[in-house]
């Protein structure tokens, strides 16, 4: 009887530990996969687009907004659908902003975005409450 207890403790522990590495393994491969589309070609003329929408200069000599890069680190699934990625602007980390990447019918778009207040004030969108 205590022989056999210890072998069913034994199985118990390998399904766990086989679950923990299958979980695992997915959550990585979601990652690589987020990580894909947000450094897709598709993703850098949204992000593009998004840019110039904010800053109509941006890009050029007289733009406020010179350059972005991806947070690597931020690249996170939305738990609403889609995927949560901070880009840098000029490579200033007090100037960033967050997108959510949506695919829709099959074409990339960029939801909603959170500009940081620093970016804010530099494009003169900042209002202090009052």
């Amino acid at each position: 009887m205590k022989k056999r207890g210890i072998i069913l403790f034994g199985i118990a522990i390998m399904i766990i530990f086989g679950l923990g590495v299958k979980f695992y393994m997915d959550e990585e491969k979601l990652n690589k996969e987020m990580e894909k589309v947000v450094y897709s070609d598709e993703a850098k003329q949204v992000f593009e687009k998004r840019l110039t929408n904010l800053d109509a200069k941006a890009f050029t000599e007289e733009g406020k907004i010179q350059s972005y890069e991806i947070d690597k680190n931020s690249i996170e699934r939305n738990p609403m659908g889609g995927i949560n990625v901070t880009l840098i602007i000029n490579k200033d980390s007090k100037l960033d902003i967050t997108y959510t990447l949506d695919n829709f019918d099959g074409k990339l778009n960029g939801g909603g975005a959170s500009l940081s207040e620093n970016l804010s004030k530099l494009l003169g969108r900042w209002r202090e409450n009052k």
